[in-house]
């Protein structure tokens, strides 16, 4: 079983390698139906619609073109690679649309920039 170090992961926004990343998040999730029948015992259920959203979290750097196109309403395609960008690596991208961005500025550390996306459509999981 392989375990990797968070240092290796990397972000994408189309063909940019966003800069100055400390963290990534990537949410999947399912919609489920209920199927039960009147006579069964145990409730079931049918899987139903997926979705995908995410966060990237960076150290502020407004000359970095893919934090800078993160802007609130943007389309974008969104790659995270979790162990890097080396050939066999884990991949999962899609098109997202930026819900939210913002930027903290504490008084003794360093200002960072929030990124929060929905995506539309599906979620392509492959190795680079």
């Amino acid at each position: 079983m392989a375990t990797h170090h968070g240092k290796e992961g990397v972000v994408k926004t189309g063909a940019n390698i966003t800069g100055e990343v400390t963290s990534f998040t990537l949410e999947t999730s399912a919609d489920v139906v209920e199927d039960t029948a009147l006579s069964d015992s145990a409730k079931t259920f049918l899987a139903g619609r997926t979705s995908f959203s995410g966060t990237v979290e960076c150290n502020f750097d407004e000359t970095d073109t893919s934090q800078e196109e993160c802007t609130v309403g943007s389309s974008l395609t969104f790659t995270l690679l979790p162990e890097g960008n080396a050939s066999g690596d884990a991949s999962y991208s899609g098109t997202g649309i930026v819900t939210g961005m913002s930027i903290s500025n504490p008084l003794d550390g360093v200002i960072t920039r929030s990124i929060t996306f929905q995506g539309t459509g599906a979620l392509t999981v492959a190795t680079v």
